[in-house]
C-alpha cells in the first residue's frame, strides 16, 4: 500500500500559518480555501490577489499602493506592486527587543569553536553604526557594496547596514580564488568590500590577506576595504591598498535609529552570480520586494516559521541559500549560523550544534544526508533532537533511498522537505509544506503563485510522465534583470529562448500523482543514447546504493568517433577509500542499474576516478566533465571547489574504445 512517511497530525495543521492564511482570504471575500490544493489554484488563478494577501498576511513594512500587477500577461515584463515603497533590512530588522538570550537574533558556531550570540537589539545597534559609516564614505541607493566574507554574523550586519541605504548586495565565499573573485565584482564595480582576514575548514587556518592584495590590484574601483577579523585577532593590514579595520570604520558612531531607504518594489537588492561552468558567470540582478515577498511567503506559509523558530542552514555566502536563509529574520526567526567543515568531530558537528541550540528547522544539501548515510550515522540515536520538527534539502535531488534514511536515522516525527529552484529565482519551484504528507522520493508541492508545469518535447503540459519544469506565469522574484544587459537580450535567452513568454528552467522532472515532484536532474544534463532521454539522478540513485560506492558521475558520450551517431553512457564513480574498482564490481553496478531501471541506463563504461568536481555550493558539474572527454575547454575553473580533478578525466584510455 501507498502511503506517506510523514503526515501532519489535526493540531498541527489547525496552528499552521498556512491554516491562518487560507482562513483570511476566505473571510477577506475570497474563496473556500480548506485545503492546499485549493489555495494552490486560487493562488496561481488570481496571482494578484495572492500576494497582496501574502503582503498583508506576513505584515510586510512599507507602502503597498492600490496596484498589485501590472502587464500580467507579459513574462518577462509584468511588474509587482508598481506604487510600492520598502526597504528589505527595515523588514529583517522588525524586531528590536532587549538583550535576553530568548530573544536572540543571531547564533554563531565556528568549526574552531568560536561561538558567539547576539540579540535582536545589538543587532540593529550594529547595523546602525555600519550604515552611518558607509554613508559617511559616500555610499548611496544603487551603489555596490560587496561581501567576501565567510557565513559571519559580520557578514549579516555588513548586508542590512548597506541595504537599509538602498545599496545593492553581492557576496562570495572566501574559498573562491582571485580570478573567481575578479570574474564576479569586476562586473558589477563595487564601492566598498568587506573581506574577512582569513577563515578556517578542516582544522586548517586559511589566511586571505595574500589573495586581498592581489584582487585590490583588479579592483580599482573599490574606495575602501574593510578588513573583518576572524581568523586572527588583530592582522595586519598595513599593507593592504586601502584597507580598514572593520572596528575603525564603525568607531566614530553610535548607535541610532537606522534611516531606512523606502525605495520601488523593484529597487535592486542583491546580485547573484551562476555558477559561472559554462563561461564568465552571469550576474543575476534581485529586487528587493520580490526577494521579500517570496522568501516569507516560503519562510512564514511553507516552512511554517514562526517568532521565536530557530533556523538552520548549511551554506556559503557564495550559495543563494544565504541569502535565503537570512530573510528568516523577516519572519522573527532565530539564525543559527555555521562556518567550516560541516564533517568535523567525526560527522557530529552540526547535530551537536543542533541539540545544544535547540534548533527547529534544518536546512542542508542532499549529497550531505547522502554523506551521513555512507558514514553510517544515526544523529537520532546519538542526540537530542526533540525540538527539530522539519528538515530541508536542496542542492541536487534528494533520492527516495535519503528519504528512508532520514527517517529512519535521524527523526521519524518530523517534516522533510525536499526543496527546488536556484539562483535564477532566489527561491524555489517546489518545495514543502507543513499541511500536506511527505511521499517518499517527492517534493511535496509546488509554490503558491508559483505556475508550474511540466512539458514535453512538444510543449504540452503532462503528468506522470518526464519533462522539463516550466513556469507559465510571472512571480514577483523573477530577476529584475541581469547587470550590464540594457536591452535585456541576455536575460530573455537564458530562460525564455526555448519557449516564447514561458520560463524555462532547465530541470527534468515530473509532476506526481500525489501533485509532488520528483527531479532527475538538469535538463542540459541529460543523457540521450539512442534518443531515450534519461535523468543523470536515476543513475546516481541505483548505483550509491552500493556500499563501494561514494559518489558518481554520468555523462553522455558522443559515439563513436570521429564521426558521432549516438551517445554512450559513461560513469564515473568515487569508491571507498582503499577500494579498486574491478570487472566483479563493475558487473554488481551495471546489474544494479538494469535491475532497477532500463537497459537504456546501463553505461557502456565505468571508471574510477579519486573525486568528483563540483562547485563552491556542492553541485556536481556533468557538463564541466563532458567538455573535458570531448577536448574542449571549461571556461571557468574558478567556479568548482576542486578544479584540479578535471585532469582525472581527460585523455581516459577507457574512453577510446
Amino acid at each position: 500500500m501507498d502511503l506517506p512517511l510523514w503526515q501532519p497530525d489535526s493540531q498541527q495543521i489547525a496552528s499552521a500559518n498556512i491554516t491562518a492564511l487560507m482562513r483570511h482570504v476566505t473571510a477577506s471575500g475570497g474563496p473556500q480555501c480548506d485545503a492546499y490544493p485549493a489555495l494552490y489554484q486560487w493562488s496561481v488563478d488570481h496571482p494578484a490577489e495572492f500576494w497582496t494577501a501574502v503582503w498583508d498576511h506576513c505584515g510586510v513594512i512599507g507602502q503597498r499602493g492600490r496596484r498589485a500587477l501590472e502587464n500580467p500577461e507579459q513574462m518577462p515584463g509584468a511588474r509587482w506592486f508598481p506604487d510600492a515603497k520598502l526597504n528589505y533590512a527595515e523588514n529583517l530588522l522588525r524586531r528590536n527587543d532587549a538583550k535576553e538570550d530568548k530573544n536572540t537574533a543571531i547564533v554563531f558556531w565556528g568549526e574552531n569553536q568560536v561561538k558567539s550570540k547576539i540579540s535582536f537589539r545589538e543587532l540593529h545597534d550594529e547595523v546602525s553604526r555600519l550604515a552611518q559609516a558607509l554613508r559617511a564614505a559616500g555610499i548611496k541607493p544603487g551603489d555596490r557594496v560587496a561581501g567576501y566574507m565567510p557565513n559571519l554574523p559580520g557578514t549579516v550586519i555588513a548586508m542590512l547596514a548597506a541595504t537599509s541605504i538602498g545599496a545593492v548586495w553581492s557576496s562570495c565565499s572566501p574559498d573562491f580564488g582571485v580570478q573567481g573573485v575578479i570574474d564576479r565584482f569586476g562586473q558589477i564595480g563595487p564601492r566598498i568590500l568587506f573581506a574577512a582576514d582569513g577563515y578556517f575548514y578542516n582544522h586548517i587556518t586559511i589566511d586571505n590577506l595574500p589573495r586581498l592584495r592581489e584582487i585590490m590590484t583588479q579592483l580599482p574601483g573599490v574606495e575602501k576595504l574593510v578588513i573583518v577579523p576572524y581568523a586572527s585577532g588583530t592582522p595586519d593590514i598595513a599593507d593592504l591598498p586601502r584597507a580598514i579595520n572593520v572596528h575603525d570604520f564603525m568607531a566614530p558612531f553610535k548607535p541610532a535609529a537606522i534611516q531606512f531607504e523606502q525605495l520601488p518594489f523593484d529597487h535592486p537588492l542583491f546580485i547573484m552570480f551562476s555558477s559561472g561552468t559554462t563561461g564568465v558567470p552571469k550576474c543575476i540582478v534581485h529586487g528587493a520586494g520580490g526577494t521579500l515577498l517570496q522568501h516569507l511567503k516560503e519562510h512564514v506559509l511553507h516552512t511554517d516559521i514562526k517568532r521565536g523558530d530557530r533556523l538552520f542552514y548549511f551554506t556559503t555566502c557564495g550559495w543563494m541559500m544565504w541569502n535565503w536563509l537570512v530573510s528568516g529574520l523577516a519572519a522573527g526567526a532565530t539564525l543559527l549560523l555555521y562556518d567550516g567543515s560541516p564533517f568535523i568531530a567525526k560527522g557530529a558537528v552540526l547535530w551537536d550544534y543542533a541539540a545544544e541550540e535547540k534548533m527547529t528547522v534544518f536546512g542542508t544539501s542532499a549529497k550531505y544526508i547522502d554523506a551521513l548515510a555512507k558514514f553510517g550515522l544515526a544523529p537520532g540515536e546519538t542526540h537530542d533532537l526533540s525540538s527539530l520538527r522539519a528538515m530541508l534539502s536542496t542542492g541536487s535531488p534528494l533520492v527516495p533511498e535519503s528519504f528512508d534514511y532520514v527517517y529512519r536515522n535521524i527523526k521519524s516525527d518530523l517534516q522533510l522537505a525536499s526543496i527546488s529552484g536556484g539562483t535564477d529565482i532566489i527561491s524555489c519551484f517546489a518545495l514543502g509544506c507543513p499541511v500536506l504528507p511527505v511521499w517518499r522520493g517527492e517534493l511535496q508541492c509546488r509554490g503558491l503563485g508559483m505556475k508550474v508545469e511540466v512539458w514535453n518535447d512538444e510543449g504540452t503540459p503532462v503528468r506522470g510522465e518526464k519533462g522539463e519544469l516550466v513556469c507559465t506565469a510571472p512571480f514577483p522574484s523573477m530577476p529584475v534583470g541581469f547587470w550590464n544587459d540594457a536591452d535585456g537580450a541576455k536575460y530573455r535567452a537564458a530562460y525564455f529562448e526555448r519557449y516564447p513568454g514561458i520560463w524555462h528552467h532547465g530541470d527534468y522532472v515530473e509532476l506526481t500523482a500525489h501533485d509532488g515532484l520528483m527531479i532527475f536532474g538538469r535538463s542540459d544534463a541529460v543523457l540521450n543514447p539512442g534518443g531515450v532521454r534519461i535523468g543523470t539522478a536515476e543513475i546516481y540513485r541505483q548505483v550509491e546504493q552500493l556500499d563501494e560506492v561514494v559518489e558518481s558521475l554520468a555523462i553522455g558520450q558522443d559515439w563513436p568517433p570521429p564521426q558521432p551517431n549516438d551517445v554512450r553512457v559513461v560513469l564515473f564513480v568515487r569508491l571507498r577509500d582503499g577500494l579498486t574498482l574491478n570487472a566483479a564490481l563493475i558487473d554488481r553496478i551495471k546489474k544494479q542499474i538494469r535491475d532497477n531501471t532500463t537497459p537504456r541506463h546501463v553505461p557502456a563504461q565505468v571508471v574510477q576516478v579519486n573525486d568528483i568536481p563540483r562547485t563552491k555550493s556542492g553541485k556536481i558539474v556533468e557538463l564541466a566533465v563532458r567538455n573535458i572527454v570531448h577536448g574542449q575547454a571549461v571556461k571557468n575553473i574558478e567556479a568548482l571547489a576542486n578544479p584540479e580533478v578535471l585532469d582525472q578525466f581527460r585523455n581516459r584510455a577507457e574512453l577510446i574504445a
